[in-house]
Order: C-alpha cells, then structure tokens, then sequence
C-alpha cells in the first residue's frame, strides 16, 4: 500500500465514522446510541474508531464541530451576493427557514445536544456554547449593519425567534412555524428601523 492510499484510507475512515455518528446523533440522540453501533454502521473496527477518536465524547464534539461549519457555511452563503444589509437578514432567516422544512428535521443539534449534557463545564456543552456565541455575534453584527439599535437586544431577539422555530418546526406544521418566524424578523427589522429614525 502507498503512502498516499493509506492515508486516503484512513481520511475515509475517518469520515465514516463522523458521518454516520451524524446521521443517528441527530435524528435518534446522543446518550441512547453506542459506539458499538456507530462502529457496526460505519463498517469499521473498533480500533479504527480508537485511532481517530479517543473515545464517543471526542466523537460527539467532533459531529458538533461539524455541524458548526455546516451552519457557518449557510449563513455565508446566504449573506453572499449584492444585498442590502436588511436583506441579508431575510436571507439568512430564509436559509434557516428552508432547513425547518426540510426532510428529516429533528430540531437544533445544540439544544437538543445541550439538553443532554446539561453540565455547562462538560465539553460538549462547551462546544454547544461556542456555537451559540458565534451565531449570537454574526446576527447581532448582521442586525447592527441593517440599521437595528440597539444591536445586542435585537441579536439576542432574533435568537430566541430563531430557538422557538427549531423547537416548534418538527413539533408543528413547520411551514406555520417558518412563515410566523419570518414575520417576527421583519418585526425586528421594523423595529430597528423606527428606532434608528427616532435617533
């Protein structure tokens, strides 16, 4: 074997692993999968999983750093392009809406890893803070540029908008859940605007 498959190979593995801890982490939770079935579904030993991870704690903080590209990723592309700075609002709103309704959706991956791991020294819980600082930063900075003061209070508004449609959009009717959350945007974009004038 040469060095260059070997390495592929292991990279392959690796990704496996990541990819099918992804796949039932988020759709069946965390505490109630094993390594064992990990292992079994991503056609792996067990000392392949040892070798790339040291043990299903790393594993989970890796699948919740994974998702954390993932999103930042979305909400870059959705930014993208030449929009106004309240329309790059609405498009990240839209992009979060789209994920609501799509097949398969099961909620947050933090708060629902969050709610599994409550201990906020826990490193998974720490991971899941890391995150939700990063996207509290990028929606206030993102609502500041739109015009929204003060920009702390609507950055935390439009979290908690955004936390109630991933709670409430596989619990109901998702496109409900996604059009009142849309609105509650454009709520906060009003808002901002009214309050920028009056200054």
């Amino acid at each position: 074997m040469s060095a260059s498959t070997e390495v592929e190979g292991t990279s392959g593995a690796r990704e496996r692993l990541l990819g099918t801890a992804t796949r039932i982490f988020y759709a069946e939770g965390i505490h109630s999968v094993g390594v064992d079935r990990i292992i079994a579904e991503a056609q792996v030993t067990r000392a392949t999983l040892y070798r790339h991870f040291k043990g299903k704690e790393e594993l989970i903080v890796s699948y919740l750093q994974e998702a954390d590209r993932g999103i930042r990723a979305q909400v870059e592309a959705a930014r993208a392009g030449d929009l106004s700075a309240a329309d790059k609002v609405r498009a990240v709103s839209r992009s979060i809406g789209e994920g609501i309704q799509s097949p398969g959706f099961r909620g947050c991956a933090f708060l629902n890893a969050a709610a599994e791991y409550p201990d906020p020294a826990h490193p998974v819980h720490q991971a899941v803070l890391a995150h939700r600082q990063w996207f509290l930063d990028t929606a206030t900075q993102l609502l500041e540029d739109a015009g929204c003061v003060p920009s702390d209070a609507a950055g935390r508004h439009f979290v908690m908008l955004r936390d109630g449609a991933m709670a409430a959009g596989c619990l109901f009717d998702p496109t409900l859940i996604c059009e009142t959350f849309l609105h509650g945007v454009e709520g906060i974009l009003r808002t901002g605007a009214a309050a920028t004038a009056a200054q």
